[in-house]
């Protein structure tokens, strides 16, 4: 079995804005999709979620505020899956709740 990281990016939006109901639901929406992916044994590590503040060093030494000033999706977390193929691991990916909100998931490899 290969190890693959999911990464999820989700377009920028202020949960500031979300009910208490709309966040119970969307938190009911994660769990329950990693929660499948579980009980398959298919999940090696969660990823921690990271904040949306930072900093970008690019070339030449230019720093600028914030991780992805340029684009219009934050990176905000992964979790590392167990697969056996990146087919497979796309598959897994299907019915991530970052889809369903406009957002994408990245799969990649991961070589250890």
């Amino acid at each position: 079995m290969k190890e693959f990281m999911l990464l999820f990016r989700q377009p920028s939006y202020d949960y500031s804005n979300a009910s208490p109901a709309e966040m119970q639901a969307l938190a009911q929406k994660w769990q329950d999709w990693v929660s499948g992916i579980v009980a398959q044994d298919k999940l090696s590590s969660h990823g921690p979620r990271l904040s949306l503040e930072g900093r970008v060093l690019k070339s030449g030494g230019v720093v600028t505020d914030g991780p992805f000033v340029e684009v219009r999706e934050i990176l905000g977390s992964f979790i590392i899956v167990k697969a056996e193929d990146l087919e497979s691991a796309t598959t897994l990916a299907h019915g991530c709740p970052a889809v369903d909100m406009g957002g994408s998931v990245e799969i990649r490899p991961l070589y250890v």
